[in-house]
This record gives C-alpha cells, structure tokens and sequence, in this order.
C-alpha cells in the first residue's frame, strides 16, 4: 500500500480511536501490548473491538461509551482493540474469545 492512503487511513480512523479513549478505553495497538495486558489482568475486562464501519460509528461505539460512562456498576478494565488497523492485536484479542465467531464491531466482558 501506497503511503499516502497508510497516512489517509490514520487520519481518518483517529476520531474513532479517540471516541473511546475519551470515554476511558485503553488501546492496544500490537499483539505483544494484548499478550502483556492479558497476562497480567485482573478482574473483569470490557473489550471493544473497533472498526471503521458505519455499524461501528452509528451503534456501537456510542453503546460502549454511554454504556460505561451510564453505569453505576463498570468493568475493572476498558480495552480497545481496532479490526482492519491493529490486524495483529486485533487477532491475538480474538484468541480469548473462544467459541465465538471474529466479527467487527463487537464487543466482551472477560
């Protein structure tokens, strides 16, 4: 892929990689950050599985955010994984979701 479209696409998706980490999510951008949190997490985790789509910025983002941002009960972690940009993080994610089909946007309580 050309530069200019790698850089295209990081600017387009920032807005929606900020859209979470405003509302308290944690990125994790290569498969090594999700082995590490993963290995050393405690507690219950809510994993958002970003995408770029317009499911993602029409329903579920938004249902993420007001969902922990609404709640008198919240996950001990928010995480965030982006599917079609981390590709490495975002299948090393899907590694804990046994049983379950990869699908983006999507979400996890671990």
């Amino acid at each position: 892929m050309s530069m200019a479209y790698e850089e295209y696409m990081r600017q387009l998706v920032q807005p929606m990689r900020d859209e979470l980490v405003r509302a308290g999510f944690r990125e994790l951008r290569t498969s090594e950050e999700v082995e590490q949190f993963m290995e050393q997490v405690e507690g219950t985790t809510f994993v958002f599985v970003n995408s770029v789509c317009g499911c993602a910025a029409g329903l579920a983002r938004p249902a993420a955010t007001q969902a922990v941002l609404r709640s008198e009960k919240k996950p001990d972690h928010l995480v965030t994984v982006f599917a079609g940009q981390d590709k490495e993080a975002t299948a090393k994610m899907r590694e804990y979701f046994v049983g379950y089909a990869p699908s983006s946007p999507s979400m996890a309580l671990l």
